[in-house]
This record gives structure tokens, sequence and C-alpha cells, in this order.
């Protein structure tokens, strides 16, 4: 299991670019009822950098890259669905891109172990959510927020199945997915409540900073994977 100070010490310079680029953000901060492309180069520029820091920590096509050349995928598609969610009426769109970076991170964090308590838990709730936002929704949103809603739970039942505290077989990569998760859920959240149920104050601030926060834990559980990999394969 990698430590904490070597985490911190390979982690710390690569990543850089993306505090300033996220501090960036929120000092010029842009609101959302003014979308440019200045504003949207601005809201992507974290996931950039984060797809940079993935790219650095090593790639290519060996098993051993498996996890991070899926995340990248992930982190890819969640910013072009960034780059759409800009523009109010391309919100559809943007939705579907993070459908697609949701699979990847599913198809990376895997199904093992299969936790189906968690997964009932989380589903009944994710039910919930959707009966609660229902009657907002209008056109092809009726579909495709019960979908997006479906995905991203999964997405937070295989982040969290990953972590295994009482069997004492967590790593910091698998920490980082579950907190990457959610974050990521309960920015989702605050979006959706948002934007189709009441306004939320201070709402983009709260949003952004939430999935800023879930990203950067999705993209630094590389850090470790590969050597969990490695020593899979020796064993």
């Amino acid at each position: 299991m990698t430590s904490v100070i070597k985490v911190v010490k390979n982690v710390g310079p690569k990543l850089v670019p993306y505090f300033k680029t996220v501090a960036i953000y929120f000092v010029i901060f842009v609101p959302q009822d003014k979308p440019s492309i200045f504003s949207t180069i601005l809201k992507c520029l974290p996931i950039i950098s984060l797809m940079l820091f993935v790219v650095l920590h090593g790639m290519s096509l060996g098993e051993e890259y498996k996890y991070s050349r899926r995340i990248l995928t992930g982190l890819i598609f969640c910013c072009i669905g960034d780059a759409f969610l800009i523009w109010q009426q391309y919100f559809d769109v943007g939705m579907l891109a993070f459908i697609i970076g949701h699979i990847y991170y599913i198809s990376a964090f895997g199904f093992k172990p299969v936790n189906l308590p968690l997964a009932a838990v989380l589903y009944f709730l994710a039910t919930l959510v959707v009966l609660y936002l229902l009657p907002g929704l209008h056109g092809i949103f009726i579909v495709g927020v019960p979908i997006y809603i479906m995905v991203i739970t999964t997405m937070l039942w295989r982040a969290i199945a990953r972590v295994q505290f009482f069997e004492d077989l967590w790593t910091w990569s698998k920490l980082c997915t579950c907190a990457g998760g959610i974050l990521f859920t309960l920015s989702d959240l605050m979006i959706g409540i948002d934007r189709f149920k009441y306004n939320i104050e201070y709402a983009q601030v709260l949003i952004m900073s939430t999935y800023y926060a879930a990203q950067v834990g999705i993209a630094v559980s590389i850090v470790d994977a590969k050597t969990a990999i490695t020593a899979n394969k020796n064993k």
C-alpha cells in the first residue's frame, strides 16, 4: 500500500497546474447565466489539467495502465460534458457525455467486491431522488435524468465498494475513488435540485467546488493502481 508521504511527494508537483486553474476559475468566476467561449475554457481547464496529470503519471497500451486509460477517457468525456453544460440548450448533450464518462469510471473501478447490501441502499436512495425530481422534469429529461441518476449511482456503488476498511484491504487508490464518487454524486444532486426543483443559493460555487474535488479524487486514484496490478501479477 502506497504511503501518505509517497503519495504527496509523487502527486503534489504534478497537480500544481490543476490547483492553479481551479484558483483562476473561482477568482475570475464567470456566472453560469453568462455563457461564452471564455467561460467554457475557464471551466474545462482544471479537468484538462487532470487529464495531463494522468498522462504524465504514465500511459501505455499495457495491462498495467488499463485503469489509467479508463480514468483518462472518463475525464475526457466529463470535460466534453462540462463544455456543453455551459450552454443551457445543450444540457441534454452534456448529460449524455457525463453518462459515458461515468461508464468509463465504472469499468475502471470494476465489480469486485460486489457488496450487494450497499447497492440496495444506494439504488433505493436513487429511486427516492428520481421520484423527488420527476414532477419538475420535462421532455427528454423525463427519461434522461432517471437514467443518469442510475448510472451515477452505479459509479458511486463501485467507488465505495472498492474500499474494504474492515478487511484492511483499502489503498489510497480506492480511498480516493470513494471520496471522489461521493463528492461527484453530491455535486450532481445539487445540479438536479437547482435546475429542476428550486434555486440553491450559491449553487455554482457549491456545485463546482464539490465537482472539482470529486474529479481530483478520481484522478489521483491512478497513483497506486499500477502498483496494485503489478502486485497481483506477482502473486
